[in-house]
């Protein structure tokens, strides 16, 4: 993703991704965001989801396609997507704890990846948003 705004887009995508794991009250920093070749983030999560007892879980960000949660079967293999939250590419950190939250409990989930999230025009301008104030010299 090119940015005009820089270190604020990174900042603001790290702390975008910390308010989601602080929403879903997980512990520990497994998780990672990249802004090259396209911005997204991944966060592991600590419990199985019903029905797929032997796979780990993931739940995935990309700039294209916003969240999702993806089984982890195989470290040579690629994440399976179970489910999309479908709404918006960037959407609150509370929406998504909440959908995380309620694929675990069995709920109906967001999107199975049938239908298209809007292209989000400004999603530098909102990433940066989320950056923390600089301090000042």
């Amino acid at each position: 993703m090119e940015s005009e705004f820089g270190g604020a887009v990174v900042r603001g995508l790290h702390r975008y991704v910390r308010l989601v794991i602080d929403d879903l009250r997980l512990s520990g920093n497994a998780y990672y965001v990249q802004l090259d070749p396209t911005a997204g983030a991944y966060i592991a999560l600590d419990r199985r989801l019903p029905g797929h007892p032997g796979c780990d879980v993931a739940l995935v960000w990309n700039e294209r396609e916003g969240w999702a949660l993806a089984l982890e079967t195989d470290s040579r293999e690629d994440l399976i997507v179970v489910e999309r939250l479908g709404t918006e590419v960037l959407p609150s950190p509370r929406v998504v704890a909440t959908f995380t939250r309620d694929a675990y409990a069995g709920e109906p989930m967001g999107d199975n990846g049938g239908s298209p999230i809007p292209v989000c025009h400004d999603l530098a301008e909102r990433l940066a948003v989320y950056a923390p104030a600089a301090l000042p010299a």
